[in-house]
């Protein structure tokens, strides 16, 4: 798999991230330290404990990871999570698909980089 396919598997924006980081080696980098980025665990476990406060800087965090990487699926999904936890101080139920939809698309992202720097 190259990059690009990479890019392409995950529906972000290959042209996008190319521009900023110049060469698939240097991207292939920064895919390497997305693995290790931990705002998506603290999400998780913030909203699991109800501190909207931590769960909205966790989304916060993983949305401006996102953007740099041109993860465009994430990118979405991540961005309405944390505008539905901005300035929130309890859980909803309204919570709970969003945090899905970041979930089905952090691991298809996260999964397709692995896949990608595994070869």
């Amino acid at each position: 798999m190259t990059v690009r396919e990479c890019y392409v598997a995950m529906g972000a924006s290959y042209d996008e991230i190319l521009s900023r980081l110049v060469n698939d080696d240097r991207i292939k980098k920064f895919l390497g330290k997305f693995q290790n980025e931990k705002s998506f665990e603290l999400l998780c476990s913030s909203i699991e404990e109800r501190n909207m406060e931590e769960a909205f800087r966790a989304a916060h965090t993983l949305k401006g990871v996102s953007q740099n990487l041109a993860f465009t699926p994430l990118v979405k999904s991540v961005s309405a999570l944390t505008e539905q936890l901005r300035n929130r101080t309890e859980y909803g139920d309204d919570i709970e698909p969003l945090l899905q939809q970041v979930k089905e698309d952090y691991n298809n992202t996260l999964s397709t980089i692995n896949s990608l720097l595994a070869e």
